[in-house]
């Protein structure tokens, strides 16, 4: 419990070694019983020397040693001076015990007992310092005691506030859990007061709402900024009502907070209709005042709509806001709003049609009335188109300005472009002309029209004219198609030719004479590649062109030597080539094709009557090759035609019917069999104008080649050899002899129809496998 060393420092200790061994050494004295009185005197002296002693020995056995440096503790100097006044009380006594005892000496006896008693304390002197450690020590243990005894009731002390400072804790604890439950009760009832009153203040909102929509002069306000938070306000509010539909009267309040924003949103149609009245009313003012130039009609029509555009746009962005269809609602379905928008719509598109379209349709009457477009289709579409193309452009800025989207915008543009249609879509039907009925499909096509295969998508930003366009497009297409069918009705399918035209070889060595005129050389021919190779692009062939004109061929002869009705027809492919849609153009082409493939069998036969059947076969050959190798060039897709017949069976035998069973003229019966016999039926046989061109080639051709076979091998045919005296040696010698007479005949009848060497070679070639 204490150090050691700082316990020792200050306790006191006997005499330093070195003062014992300076003291004077103590002899045993002799007897007194041998000692003479004489020497009482220096007995005398000895015993005050041994008193000084004793009392020397015994002040230096009590005294204390000297402090030392060594810091105590301040509860151990208390310990110090007890002790030290406990040992100075004790040595005061023996030394008044001593003084009384040598004072009291009277004779040798009491001497010698005094003597005895001395040596005994002296013993006791030489063994004070244990003693006192002794002591010491004792009183340590006390005091420790007495320490130990103090500490165990400081513990039993601490010991009793901890406990009471655990009671106090768990007071303290069950304190703050109280308080813990009273501020989360406080919390939830805090809670609880503001969703109340932020429920209320959806319900709440409905008087003063309903005071200021209904107020007088409530339509002063709408362009403000506080009517458009007071519109919001109620969206919040219809969305409250909306998403808690079981709340008390929930449904009251909703159905009248939806006729309260239909009475705001009313009020914005109001305002827009009366500011775009006053600015449609100005400009018409200003206009009957006085004749005005392009310049300041086109700043009054525009500039003075610009002025506040801005400000009523925003005022319609509010009802724009509340025309959006809701989510999960059905494709085509109107929202509740939209009919106020497009009342807007409307009114923006009437006011703006009676100002421009008049306007337009007195400038497309000018533009009709002009010496240069009056009777000219392309001209007047050229300047009319142009002049709607700037001013659809000029209104759809304008309306861009007015609205966001363009929600009706095409609408208004359309009907801004009734004049033209109105002017340009007779001129469409009326004109006969295939080339400028081409011209104007070419026109719109590449000035006005989106190419669909741009990989450029249209800005959203621009104009999309094409959608207007259209129609004119499509007027000028079905005239087209309509005269396309017209001259392969009257120019092929009831072609009547004249007897000049079917006067082959003739026409061919004409062809010749004529072909050594062209301006441009004619190639080597070889058995590798024709002499007139086909176009790889479309030839377009114009009505009166001349023959000196340099075609796509290398020879103009070969051209010239078409037949009639095949060059029509490939003068139609070309013209209809890319301006109509492909899937019209595919079957406008197969049944040019297939009624030229008709027309070309029909010369064909009327040839063979007037000339060879060689002649007729090489004729069909030639004009079907041409006819195929041109259709190659126009990408024609494969699609069947349909042969339509129409079967009149049914009713003969239904006539049949009622007759043998007498009831040929009861009413009843006829209108009985009306829905089922008594209507022809349509048959549709779907045939390929490419597989029947091939058909037909195939079959021309076996038909030449078995004729002229048949003719080289006419001695040996069957009905000869069964003839009496039918000698084969001599048939076969006549065989030969024929074959070298119709061989060269075969080379010479084909070069007058074809020119290309390896068709030639292929012809003769069949004939002789077949021989």
């Amino acid at each position: 419990m204490y150090d050691d060393a700082s316990y020792y420092t200050f306790m006191p200790s006997a005499a330093p070694q070195e003062d014992r061994q300076t003291s004077p050494k103590h002899k045993r004295r002799q007897s007194l019983l041998q000692q003479p009185n004489e020497d009482v005197q220096a007995n005398d002296r000895a015993l005050d020397a041994i008193k000084e002693s004793s009392a020397e020995v015994t002040r230096n056995a009590t005294v204390p040693p000297k402090a030392t440096l060594t810091r105590r503790a301040q509860s151990y100097s208390d310990f110090h001076h007890a002790v030290t006044a406990i040992l100075e009380k004790d040595r005061d006594t023996s030394k008044d015990k001593e003084d009384q005892s040598y004072g009291s000496i009277k004779d040798d006896l009491e001497f010698a007992d005094w003597y005895d008693g001395l040596e005994g304390d002296l013993l006791d002197a030489s063994h004070a310092e244990y003693t006192d450690y002794q002591k010491q020590l004792e009183l340590s243990s006390s005091h420790l005691d007495s320490l130990l005894s103090d500490t165990n009731g400081t513990l039993d002390l601490l010991s009793s506030l901890s406990d009471s400072f655990k009671a106090v804790e768990l007071q303290t604890t069950e304190f703050q859990k109280q308080c813990e439950s009273l501020t989360k009760e406080q919390k939830r009832l805090s809670q609880l007061a503001d969703g109340i009153s932020h429920n209320l203040r959806y319900y709440s909102f409905l008087e003063p709402v309903t005071r200021r929509l209904n107020a007088p002069g409530a339509g002063s306000m709408v362009r403000s900024q506080e009517f458009s938070s007071m519109l919001a306000r109620l969206d919040e509010c219809l969305e409250y009502m909306a998403a808690h539909p079981k709340h008390r009267e929930a449904s009251t309040y909703r159905s009248r907070y939806r006729l309260l924003m239909t009475r705001g949103l009313t009020l914005i149609r109001v305002n827009f209709v009366g500011g775009l009245r006053e600015i449609a009313s100005d400009v018409t003012k200003r206009i009957a005042d006085r004749q005005l130039n392009d310049t300041t009609m086109s700043a009054l029509l525009y500039a003075k709509f610009r002025v506040g555009a801005s400000e009523l746009k925003e005022v319609a962005q509010e009802i724009r806001k509340r025309a959006v269809r809701a989510p999960g609602a059905e494709p085509g379905a109107e929202t509740e709003y939209q009919g106020l928008m497009n009342e807007l719509h409307t009114s923006y598109s009437a006011t703006r049609g009676r100002l421009v379209i008049p306007l337009i349709r007195k400038k497309i009457g000018d533009v009709a009335a002009a010496p240069s477009t009056s009777k000219e289709l392309v001209p007047f579409a050229r300047n009319t188109i142009g002049y709607i193309r700037e001013i659809c452009s000029s209104e759809y800025d304008l309306w861009r300005e007015w609205f966001e989207g363009e929600d009706g915008l095409y609408d208004f543009l359309e009907a801004a472009c009734e004049p033209l249609y109105d002017h340009l879509r007779p001129r469409i039907i009326h004109e006969n002309e295939m080339l400028k009925l081409c011209e104007l499909c070419t026109l719109l096509q590449t000035r006005y029209m989106h190419d669909q295969e741009d990989d450029e998508p249209l800005d959203a930003n621009e104009l999309d004219f094409s959608v207007l366009i259209q129609p004119a497009l499509e007027d000028a297409q079905t005239r087209l198609v309509f005269r396309t069918q017209a001259i392969l009705r009257d120019e092929i399918e009831r072609y009547k030719p004249k007897p000049d035209v079917l006067d082959y070889p003739a026409n061919n060595s004409k062809i010749s004479l004529s072909g050594t005129k062209s301006r441009r050389p004619r190639r080597q021919s070889s058995i590798a590649e024709p002499t007139t190779p086909m176009p790889k692009t479309p030839m377009i062939v114009e009505h009166g062109d001349s023959l000196n004109d340099q075609w796509d061929f290398d020879t103009q002869a070969a051209f010239q030597g078409w037949y009639p009705t095949l060059r029509k027809a490939i003068w139609l492919l070309s013209r209809i080539y890319r301006l109509v849609n492909s899937t019209v153009f595919d079957d406008l082409a197969h049944q040019i094709v297939h009624s030229t493939t008709l027309s070309l069998h029909h010369a064909s036969t009327l040839i063979s009557t007037s000339r060879t059947p060689a002649d007729a076969h090489l004729f069909l050959i030639k004009h079907l090759l041409i006819l195929k190798q041109q259709i190659v060039a126009f990408d024609i897709e494969y699609v069947t035609q349909s042969d339509i017949n129409l079967d009149f069976s049914s009713i003969t035998n239904t006539f049949y019917e009622l007759r043998e069973r007498g009831s040929l003229f009861n009413p009843r019966n006829l209108w009985r069999h009306l829905g089922g016999n008594l209507l022809p039926k349509v048959v549709e046989n779907m045939l390929d104008a490419k597989v029947e061109l091939d058909g037909r080639l195939r079959e021309v051709i076996t038909a030449f080649t078995n004729a002229f076979a048949d003719r080289i091998i006419a001695p040996i045919t069957e009905a000869e050899s069964k003839k009496r005296g039918f000698d084969p040696l001599k048939a076969t010698e006549q065989v030969k002899r024929v074959a070298e007479k119709e061989v060269p005949l075969l080379r010479t009848k084909v070069d007058e129809y074809l020119d290309d060497a390896r068709t030639k070679e292929t012809l003769v070639s069949a004939v002789q496998d077949l021989v």
